[in-house]
């Protein structure tokens, strides 16, 4: 009777490193989409305001508050 047990060895997989260079126009584009994306959810509105009115503040005043972001 064979009773040998198969075990599966841990095959060794090299990471493959990636250069500043490429990751940079990214997390840059990536930095600004989340300002803007802070600015108009948690400051568009009085005296910082860049659109005059109160569609942007109306559009975004659930998610303000979901966040924690006064508004009234």
């Amino acid at each position: 009777m064979n009773t040998s047990v198969h075990t599966a060895m841990p095959v060794a997989v090299a990471g493959q490193s990636i250069p500043v260079r490429a990751i940079l126009p990214w997390a840059v584009f990536g930095l600004i989409v989340s300002a803007l994306l802070i600015y108009f959810v948690g400051a568009e509105q009085g005296a910082t305001s860049l659109i005059s009115g109160h569609a942007v503040h109306e559009f975004v005043h659930d998610g303000r508050h979901l966040l924690g972001f006064p508004c009234h």
